[in-house]
C-alpha cells in the first residue's frame, strides 16, 4: 500500500490524538479564565507561554537541530502567529464567551480553507460563515447583546489562527513536531514581557498561582500543539479540518460545563453555521490539498 493510500484512509490514531487535542485546549481556556480576575489575559498568556516553551523545550530539544536560512521567516512567523493568536483570544475571554470567542476565531482556519478555491460551491460555504457572523456580531439593534471589542479579539485571533496554520506546515517540514517547541520559544520571548510589564513579579510568581498556570500551560499548549502538529502531517486535509470543525461547539459545550456560558438559541444557530460551512468546505475540497506528510 503505498503512503498516500494509507494516508487517504481514516487513521484512528491520529484522529483521536486531535479530539483529545481540542479537547485539551478547550479544557485549558476554561481554566485559564478563572485565572483573569487575578492577573488578567496578558498575564495569563505570558506565564502560559514560558511554561509551555519550558515543558516543550524539555521534550524535544530542538538545540540539536540545525537550523536553515530559508526556514527562518517562517519559523519566526509562526511563533508570532502563534503567540498573538492566544494573546488575542484571551483578551476575547475576558469579555465574551468561550463557545463564541472559539466560533470566531474559528473564521480564520475556515477562511484559508474556503479562499484558496474559487469553485461555485465555495460561495454556498461563505455564506453560511456570513449568516453565522450575521448570528454572533453586536450589529445594529443587538449591539448591546456581545461586547463588541471581544467579537474584535477573536476575529483578530482567527486571522492569527490561519497565518499560524499556514507558516505552521511550512516550518513543520523542516523539523517536524520540535516546531512548536521553537516556536513556543519565539512567542514567549515576545509576550512573557508584555505579560510581566502588565501584571508584575510578585503576583505572575505566587505560589498558588503556579500550579494553575503550569496546568493551562500543559492543556492549551503543551498537549493540544504537540498532538495538532502530529496529526497535522498525518492526515488528509479534508479529515483535518472536518475535525476540526467540531471546535466551537466543543468550546460551547466545555463553557458550559465548567463555566456556566449558557448561549442563547440564535447562538447556538449561529455555532451550527460557522460548523456546516467548515464541514462543507472541508467536505467539498479538491483532493490536491491534502497536507503533504513530513515525518
Amino acid at each position: 500500500m503505498s503512503a498516500d493510500t494509507k494516508k487517504s484512509a481514516f487513521p484512528l490514531l491520529p484522529v483521536g490524538l486531535l479530539l483529545l487535542a481540542m479537547l485539551s485546549i478547550q479544557s485549558g481556556a476554561s481554566l485559564a479564565k478563572t485565572l483573569f480576575p487575578v492577573i488578567g489575559a496578558p498575564g495569563v498568556t505570558g506565564l502560559r507561554l514560558l511554561l509551555a516553551a519550558i515543558i516543550l523545550f524539555i521534550i524535544f530539544k530542538p538545540w540539536r537541530l540545525k537550523f536553515r536560512r530559508n526556514s527562518l521567516v517562517p519559523l519566526l512567523t509562526y511563533g508570532l502567529s502563534l503567540g498573538t493568536m492566544n494573546y488575542l483570544f484571551y483578551l476575547s475571554l475576558e469579555r465574551i464567551p468561550l463557545g463564541i470567542a472559539v466560533a470566531l476565531e474559528f473564521t480564520g482556519p475556515l477562511a484559508v480553507a474556503m479562499f484558496s478555491s474559487r469553485r461555485p460551491i465555495d460561495f454556498l460555504w461563505i455564506a453560511f460563515v456570513i449568516i453565522g457572523l450575521l448570528f454572533l456580531l453586536p450589529i445594529g439593534d443587538d449591539i448591546n447583546t456581545l461586547d463588541p471589542i471581544g467579537a474584535l479579539y477573536a476575529l483578530g485571533a482567527g486571522v492569527c489562527w490561519g497565518i499560524y496554520i499556514i507558516f505552521g506546515q511550512r516550518a513543520g517540514a523542516g523539523y517536524g513536531t520540535a516546531t512548536v517547541a521553537i516556536g513556543s520559544f519565539i512567542s514567549a520571548v515576545i509576550f512573557f514581557p508584555i505579560g510581566l510589564m502588565q501584571t508584575g513579579f510578585d503576583i505572575m510568581f505566587n505560589p498558588e498561582i503556579l500550579p494553575i498556570a503550569l496546568a493551562v500551560a500543559i492543556l492549551s499548549t503543551a498537549i493540544p500543539y504537540t498532538l495538532e502538529m502530529i496529526a497535522l502531517t498525518r492526515l488528509p486535509a479534508r479529515t483535518f479540518g472536518t475535525l476540526m470543525s467540531l471546535e466551537p461547539c466543543m468550546g460551547a459545550f466545555i463553557g458550559i460545563i465548567f463555566l456556566q456560558e449558557h448561549l442563547t438559541l440564535t447562538q447556538w444557530l449561529a455555532l451550527l453555521c460557522i460548523v456546516c460551512a467548515s464541514i462543507g468546505s472541508t467536505s467539498t475540497a479538491r483532493p490536491k490539498t491534502k497536507i503533504e506528510e513530513v515525518s
